[in-house]
């Protein structure tokens, strides 16, 4: 299949109609495209067409494989499937391919009797988006204990480039971790978990926030002062000195105010 026999090329709007076409969910067949002998075959593009649609399925799998294990793979390539036709990739980079598959998962019909899958896909969005972060100097216990006292309870913490936060009203973070072995262990304790995804050498580490330390973390996250972040997290067996010592060693943030380097 070619375009017109004099072998000319697209216009640029004739090269939009082309990737149009070749995303989209019909049977269309761009204008000027045609065999050599100058015949218009749909069936021919649609082989073309599905081809793209198998591969951004082929790259919601890589990203979602637990959301995946969760309701198997017929159904969750048919979800995938459904998702492709509408939501096409905004950037060449594949592996940013699927940032709004969570929340299609949640407004899903077939998926509503499985609540927590959306905030599984969630997570691991955010895992992808973890490994992929910039990178950038963590603060060190030894930079913490450098700063003064009396200066500590005004400081912001700034976060890590590849520090992600997950809080859900599911043990997703449980979920997650107990399908990376085989079999799968089943979660013990059902509630609701925040989630702290960090990058420790080059490799994403998913930490499981102790409840009496969640309204902290998320407070830290928010960007507010460790005085205020301390008195969201008082009470109910919150130790302000090993939340923060823990934050710190799992490398949530960064080291002073200096730009990121990376992607």
């Amino acid at each position: 299949m070619s375009a017109a026999e004099d072998g000319a090329s697209f216009s640029e709007s004739g090269q939009g109609g082309f990737l149009e076409a070749l995303r989209g969910g019909g049977d269309s067949i761009p204008d000027g495209l045609a065999t050599r002998s100058g015949r218009r075959d749909r069936l021919r593009f649609a082989v073309y067409r599905n081809n793209v649609h198998v591969g951004l399925v082929g790259a919601l799998e890589k990203r979602f494989p637990v959301t995946r294990r969760l309701v198997g793979d017929e159904f969750f390539r048919g979800m995938a499937r459904v998702f492709v036709v509408d939501c096409k990739p905004e950037t060449p980079v594949l592996i940013d391919y699927g940032e709004g598959f969570p929340d299609f998962v949640a407004a899903f019909p077939p998926a509503a009797s499985l609540p927590y899958l959306a905030d599984v896909a969630r997570l691991e969005s955010a895992l992808s988006q973890s490994y992929h972060a910039a990178d950038a100097i963590p603060l060190s216990l030894d930079d913490l204990a450098r700063v003064p006292p009396e200066e500590l309870a005004d400081q912001v913490l700034h976060l890590h480039p590849a520090t992600r936060l997950v809080s859900s009203g599911f043990p997703v973070g449980t979920i997650w971790s107990n399908h990376q072995p085989d079999p799968v262990r089943p979660v013990e304790i059902w509630r609701g978990e925040t989630v702290v995804l960090t990058r420790p050498l080059a490799e994403v580490k998913l930490t499981v926030i102790p409840v009496e330390d969640e309204a902290f973390v998320c407070s830290v996250f928010a960007g507010k002062t460790l005085e205020a972040a301390a008195a969201a997290g008082a009470g109910g067996g919150f130790d302000f000195g090993r939340a923060l010592v823990a934050l710190v060693s799992l490398g949530c943030f960064r080291e002073g105010n200096e730009q990121c380097v990376g992607s």
